[in-house]
């Protein structure tokens, strides 16, 4: 008897061909996704999105080409590492969702976030052209490319100017060829403050240097260091995210030292990220190596500003040196998103609840509020693309500080302070915040002259609030 014909809807048909080129390329096997969403549940951009990043991986398994690769969702992506952090099977989603611009590019389909493609291009032309990123000339090719966005956030960047913000010349940097060893290196801390704390960061510069002076840790900033590529390259160009941090890491073993701090969260992420992968994938690590001509040693230990710190000197140091108590001032500590994530990169211990900015200020006197959003994401990654998403994100955060009844934010990282400082009078708060580097709060407490600080580069205005507190 003839075997009946199914009958009703015709059956789907699964076309893996892209996720097979996600396993190739990135070593993610989609199909390991059971819908959990913890994705989507903690993606503090979602509500951005057109499909929820669990959506995406689901397009993926299912082979709907179309909506992976026309999706608003990957050009979005803040690459927090949330996702990636919290996935119980290990997947990199995030890696993912820069697979998904890239691929798009690379098929002829128009991005739909066209700004983060500029921004992505003219970011890695600016460190072809210096070595290190010069901020005004991503800005200025960035409004060349979209004339029609030309005065928007004039108000913010008439301020910076105002506040000395702005390197007004690039300068030419290009790594050694063979660095020399350095006198006196193996005592030291290399100190790599990556291209914000030579610019728009300069506070934090100024402040993380005033304050290891004065607690005995010695940092030496070598000669040639070279952007480490930041969120850009590892988005667009994964060649260069590898091969600029790798530059810097020989630059620091053969000089000599055997620790390098980093007070930008994102210069950190990108150095732990390419010494992971040299220690886990031989065959890029042999192609890096015949590239550099050199041999990694993996011989340098990667820190955080605060972890340098709270190491080196530690909380005890901090009360012993601390002059001027920070008595009466309620500080909500913020870490943001990348000093943390993905805690197999970074060794985090405690990654959605770090402790050691609280440990130091608490130190220095100053009375450190409990609050449940020290790592949510800040949107840093859209500050020149998207602003509005910035301003919805940081503002609720700056919200949620006041509301746990904290006097000052601290922050840890340069991009995070541009964000939640520099951005508060397009918010509308009722009340402003003062958002201060901990550093900053560290100098106040260990009676640093104030102009080794910087207090006066902060754009939400830090001085009635410690003028109240007696701190000045």
């Amino acid at each position: 008897m003839e075997a009946e014909k199914p009958t009703g809807a015709p059956i789907a048909e699964i076309r893996p061909h892209l996720a097979r080129r996600v396993e190739r390329e990135l070593g993610q096997n989609v199909y390991l996704c059971y819908q959990c969403i913890k994705c989507t549940s903690g993606c503090p951009m979602g509500e951005f999105f057109d499909w929820q990043p669990n959506q995406i991986l689901r397009a993926l398994q299912l082979g709907e080409e179309e909506i992976a690769l026309h999706s608003l969702t990957p050009w979005l992506c803040a690459a927090c590492q949330t996702c990636s952090t919290r996935c119980p099977q290990g997947l990199d989603i995030s890696a993912i969702m820069e697979f998904l611009t890239r691929e798009a590019l690379a098929q002829g389909i128009e991005p739909k976030a066209p700004e983060v493609a500029i921004f992505n291009r003219a970011f890695l032309r600016q460190i072809r052209l210096w070595g290190r990123l010069y901020e005004p000339g991503l800005m200025i090719e960035m409004k060349l490319a979209n004339l029609r966005s030309l005065f928007d956030e004039f108000d913010l960047y008439a301020r910076m100017l105002r506040k000395r913000k702005v390197s007004f010349f690039p300068r030419i940097v290009r790594p050694p060829r063979k660095p020399r060893p350095r006198g006196g290196a193996a005592q030291a801390i290399a100190y790599y403050p990556g291209c914000s704390l030579h610019s728009s960061a300069k506070e934090f510069d100024d402040s993380a240097r005033a304050v290891c002076k004065a607690l005995g840790l010695e940092l030496v900033e070598p000669e040639g260091w070279v952007c480490c590529g930041s969120s850009a390259a590892h988005r667009a160009d994964p060649e260069t995210a590898f091969k600029l941090p790798m530059q810097n890491l020989r630059l620091f073993e053969q000089s000599g030292f055997s620790e390098v701090t980093m007070p930008c969260a994102a210069c950190y992420s990108r150095h732990q990220a390419a010494r992971y992968e040299m220690r886990h994938s031989p065959q890029r690590r042999r192609a890096i190596e015949e590239a550099m001509e050199y041999s990694f040693r993996d011989s340098v230990r990667i820190t955080t500003l605060l972890e340098a710190i709270s190491v080196h000197a530690g909380e005890r140091e901090v009360a012993r040196r601390t002059q001027r108590p920070l008595k009466g001032l309620r500080v909500a500590c913020y870490y943001g998103c990348l000093i943390t994530r993905p805690p197999h990169v970074t060794g985090a211990v405690h990654v959605e609840n770090p402790t050691e900015m609280e440990t130091l200020l608490a130190a220095g006197g100053a009375e450190v509020v409990d609050w449940s959003y020290k790592t949510t994401c800040c949107g840093a990654a859209h500050s020149l693309t998207r602003p509005q998403i910035v301003r919805s994100l940081s503002s609720k955060l700056l919200i949620e500080a006041q509301k746990a009844g904290a006097d000052v934010l601290a922050v840890a990282c340069p991009l995070c302070h541009t964000n939640l400082d520099a951005r508060q009078f397009q918010m509308a708060l009722e009340t402003p915040l003062p958002v201060l580097y901990f550093t900053q709060l560290l100098g106040i407490a260990l009676a640093i002259p104030l102009s080794q600080i910087g207090l006066e580069r902060n754009l939400t205005d830090p001085f009635s609030l410690l003028r109240s507190k007696n701190l000045l």
